[in-house]
């Protein structure tokens, strides 16, 4: 199943990897939220409470697309945050993988806070 973020000014497609995860983010769809920063991390709310999964990590590649349980958001790193070492994309704590970014996600820098994302699958 492929999901969409929608920006307003831009759109992120995903395709969504069989995790408990996945299957909990897409029976919440569709849902909007406000849009977070911190560094090259754009992140914000869903309507949806999982637990850390057994391979949860904090450090991901741009592009993978993260559930962070301990704040209940979506977090789409594209880049180093606050606490990244060296060119590492480094999260806040464990995360679970739950996705992968079709595209560019290196475009998400122009995403500034509050800015209200529609969470929806592709038709």
């Amino acid at each position: 199943m492929r999901i969409r973020f929608d920006f307003g000014t831009l759109t992120l497609d995903a395709d969504l990897l069989d995790t408990p995860t996945a299957r909990a983010i897409a029976g919440s769809l569709p849902f909007k939220a406000a849009a977070m920063t911190w560094g090259e991390e754009v992140y914000f709310e869903c309507p949806v409470r999982v637990a850390r999964e057994g391979d949860a990590r904090a450090v991901v590649v741009p592009g993978e697309v993260a559930y962070w349980p301990d704040g209940h958001c979506i977090a789409l790193g594209f880049g180093r945050t606050p606490i990244s070492q060296g060119d590492e994309t480094r999260l806040a704590s464990p995360c679970n993988i739950f996705a992968k970014a079709v595209g560019d996600v290196k475009a998400l820098a122009q995403i500034k806070a509050g800015t209200i994302i529609r969470v929806s699958t592709v038709d």
